[in-house]
């Protein structure tokens, strides 16, 4: 029987493979939603283009007619790739090399048919309506006439700046 897999690669990533493979071991062997939520609430900088690789490897997956729900992780593997080398100089007419380290990153999502429910998973953020964007452009001008038909009165509020810092407590 033939494995259902899913594949995707990035090379040439401008992070170092040890701060890539911090975030990797974070999501190795995880189903795929989770993976996913993980990495979207991960503060360190590899997790926005793992997560742009997780991605991709699921559209690879729909692509290839596999159920999204089954997958997981099923190997995730960060080698690395070219240093790009540069000088700087140093005392006494010396100089130190700075080495600027590259990544190749491979992702394998497999499929799973008994899978446990998902522990935490992001959900989709519901789009606005029309009609929603609308009333707050109407509101909006009606607030900026509301203004103007003071007759140049100034109030209480100020219209475009807050003052956020004051020297005296209130």
């Amino acid at each position: 029987m033939k494995e259902l897999n899913a594949t995707a690669i990035v090379r040439y990533l401008k992070i170092a493979p040890r701060k890539v493979r911090f975030v990797a071991d974070m999501i190795r062997g995880l189903q795929l939603k989770e993976a996913q939520a993980q990495l979207m609430l991960s503060p360190r900088r590899p997790s926005a283009d793992l997560l742009k690789l997780v991605n991709s490897a699921r559209a690879n997956a729909v692509f290839k007619k596999i159920d999204p729900e089954a997958l997981y992780i099923k190997e995730i593997r960060v080698d690395q790739g070219p240093k790009q080398k540069r000088w700087t100089p140093r005392a006494r007419g010396s100089s130190a090399i700075i080495e600027k380290k590259t990544s190749h990153v491979i992702v394998v999502l497999g499929v799973k048919e008994n899978m446990k429910k998902v522990k935490y998973v992001i959900p989709e953020k519901p789009k606005k309506k029309v009609s929603e964007k609308k009333e707050k452009k109407t509101s909006q001008k009606k607030k900026k006439e509301d203004i103007i038909s003071d007759g140049g009165k100034k109030s209480s509020e100020p219209t475009g700046f807050r003052k956020v810092f004051r020297r005296k407590s209130i």
